[in-house]
């Protein structure tokens, strides 16, 4: 049977880099007063694995998005939002039953978030594995993914199900755990589903404030030994201002530091920095496990730009990069 499998994933053509499966919503951003007192919410898209898909998408990469919003202004806001930023979106279901998802952020001084979600049988929940395109699966050359869409069925079974579908098809397994305490019943059932989907994952990249929740350690390095000894092929630790950590089997612990800019909003940053990690390793075509320590920094160097212009800019998706704006906003922080 693994025979079979491999030999169909030889014989299917990868014409998308990346697919991202999982939840996409609506980021109601804090943007202040009215002239009344009032406060005034911006509405930007949102959602992790939206925003890697389309911070890859803006970078010139090949992407597309599974997930399910509301047949509602919401949902073809989303739709729109995720198509006007070069993702195919095929794989977005509307359905008329279930709004969509709404979270509500408030950002403090340094741009670093609240959240408080509208999500109690939000549409992204109900995505089911019978509305998943089989195409995008076999065609991909990585499938990523997070934990929020482990939280509620029937979107669990569906994600998992196309785990296992992607992995058939050849595909690059990534993975970002994200924790929001607000939508898990417990702290242990976000570090229980964690751990379930790192047994899959060939790529994986954790914020430093959910590392020690997910691996028990404090020190970025030892978390990526943990990571890596569950099977990660290459695996990050971000630490926001400060850079990122990466590490891997042949290149050892790399470390970058971070670019400097003015934080106006932290949302989708880490999304940012991975899909533009993502995008400089299938760029260089370099295999993870060959990649060594001259890569790997390559690869951070590059991520760590992408982060940081979005945390420059206001927004997940609408403050992604193209290539010319990263190469502008580079050459004006050196």
């Amino acid at each position: 049977m693994r025979e079979d499998l491999k030999k169909l994933s030889n014989n299917v053509q990868k014409t998308l880099n990346i697919t991202a499966i999982g939840e996409i919503l609506i980021d109601f951003t804090d943007c202040g007063r009215s002239q009344y007192g009032s406060r005034l919410f911006s509405q930007n898209p949102g959602g992790a694995p939206g925003n890697v898909a389309a911070a890859a998408a803006r970078l010139g990469l090949k992407s597309a998005f599974i997930g399910k919003v509301g047949d509602d202004m919401h949902g073809e806001f989303l739709r729109a939002s995720l198509a006007g930023a070069g993702v195919d979106t095929s794989g977005i279901v509307k359905d008329k039953n279930y709004f969509t998802t709404l979270a509500f952020v408030q950002l403090d001084e340094d741009g670093e978030r609240s959240f408080s979600f509208a999500r109690k049988h939000g549409a992204d929940t109900q995505l089911r594995f019978d509305e998943i395109p089989d195409r995008l699966l076999s065609k991909t050359q990585v499938l990523h993914f997070g934990t929020i869409a482990m939280t509620d069925e029937p979107e669990r079974t569906a994600q998992l199900k196309s785990i296992d579908r992607a992995r058939s098809f050849g595909a690059l397994l990534s993975f970002d755990p994200n924790y929001r305490d607000t939508l898990w019943g417990s702290a242990g059932q976000f570090v229980r589903s964690t751990r379930e989907l790192l047994n899959a994952a060939d790529l994986v990249k954790i914020s430093e404030e959910e590392m020690e929740l997910v691996t028990g350690e404090t020190d970025p390095g030892r978390a990526i030994e943990y990571l890596l000894g569950r099977g990660a092929r290459i695996a990050a630790v971000t630490l926001g201002k400060r850079g990122a950590i990466a590490g891997s089997r042949t290149a050892g612990l790399v470390y970058r530091e971070g670019r400097k800019c003015k934080p106006l909003d932290a949302t989708g940053a880490g999304d940012a920095f991975w899909g533009g990690f993502l995008s400089a390793m299938l760029t260089s075509g370099t295999e993870p496990e060959r990649a060594g320590e001259h890569e790997l920094g390559g690869w951070l160097d590059f991520a760590n730009g992408v982060g940081a212009y979005c945390t420059a800019h206001f927004g997940g998706i609408s403050g992604m990069p193209t290539r010319q704006q990263l190469e502008a906003f580079l050459e004006s922080t050196e």
